[in-house]
């Protein structure tokens, strides 16, 4: 098995997002954070240095074959927007992304400004998608 660089550590979570100078990516973040907890029921753990992830799953690359772990769901206040780490392919969930809002997407993220951009409902939809499937939709 290949080793990655970000994996799960003794960080706090609160003190990273307590952090967060910008106060609506603060908040937001701490928004997140209850919003995945209880989707989960999981702790959250800091994942590297500014990744907070929850859940952790064995995944294999279909491409590579490659095998790695790796959060089940997660989200990194970045300096240019929030990114949720879905994970999987984000495609998977278009009919659920057209009634969200104001997002972008990359191949396993989604990634928003701020929080009142969208439809917390619908996020709380495509949270709870994701945690119902496997990491690769099937």
């Amino acid at each position: 098995m290949v080793e990655i660089k970000t994996k799960p550590n003794a960080a706090s979570v609160e003190d990273f997002i307590n952090g967060i100078r910008e106060e609506q990516k603060r908040k937001d973040s701490f928004v997140l954070l209850e919003m995945m907890k209880e989707a989960t029921g999981e702790e959250p753990k800091m994942w590297g240095s500014s990744l907070i992830g929850f859940g952790n799953v064995r995944i294999k690359s279909p491409a590579t074959g490659r095998e790695v772990d790796w959060l089940r769901i997660g989200f990194s206040p970045r300096k240019a927007n929030l990114s949720l780490y879905l994970c999987g392919d984000i495609k998977q969930h278009t009919a659920t992304l057209e009634k969200l809002g104001k997002h972008k997407t990359g191949v396993g993220c989604l990634y928003i400004n701020k929080l009142a951009d969208i439809d917390m409902k619908v996020l709380r939809e495509l949270i709870d998608s994701t945690l119902n499937r496997d990491f690769f939709g099937k």
